[in-house]
Order: C-alpha cells, then structure tokens, then sequence
C-alpha cells in the first residue's frame, strides 16, 4: 500500500461539508463505506500474498518459531489507518469517483 498521510485515529468530521460534496449525506456515507470495502479488500490481498511467503505445509504447534521479518510486516499493517478513515479523507479530497445509475438513465 502507499504512503499515506492520514492521522490513524478517529476524528469528528464535519457532515454538512460531507452532505455538501455529493448533495445528500446517506449517499456520502454509501460512497465513503464502497471506497473503504475496495480498500480494505486490496489491503487483505496484499497481506496475505506477503505472508503466504511464511506459511508452512505442516501445522505442528511445537515447531511455531517467530519470524522477525513477518511480524514487521504485521505491525506495518496494525499502524495504517483504517480503510474507513482513508475513504472518508479522500472522498473529502475529491479523489473517489461515483456515478449514479438513475442518472445516466436520464442521459
């Protein structure tokens, strides 16, 4: 995932400037939860590609060691914000598209 610049904690967001960007606050909040299941999937994926690299063909419980390499792979992904707060700032920043179907059948 790429670097990113967005505090790891919750914060209050304004909702009449989230209900201003799309002109209804429930179809923000819809956009907001699509973007953050896109961005918690790619974030699984990743996760489990790179630790698939330390999985073992036998699940024997005395042979579990600690790799050093895995667990700074997973504390990386432990101190990335969460998918929701990503989505939220960049549905902020204008950087997540949408489109309406009912729309487009008007068209």
């Amino acid at each position: 995932m790429k670097d990113i610049k967005i505090s790891s904690s919750a914060e209050a967001r304004n909702l009449k400037e989230l209900e201003a960007i799309s002109g209804n606050l429930y179809l923000s909040a819809v956009v907001i939860a699509k973007r953050a299941n896109q961005i918690s999937a790619q974030v699984k994926e990743e996760l489990s590609s790179k630790l698939s690299e330390f999985a073992t063909d036998h699940d024997n419980l005395e042979e579990v060691h600690e790799n050093r390499e895995q667990i700074e792979i997973s504390a990386y992904y432990e101190k990335i914000p969460k998918a929701t707060l990503v989505a939220t700032q960049e549905f902020i920043d204008g950087k997540i598209y949408y489109r309406l179907p009912e729309n487009e059948a008007e068209e």
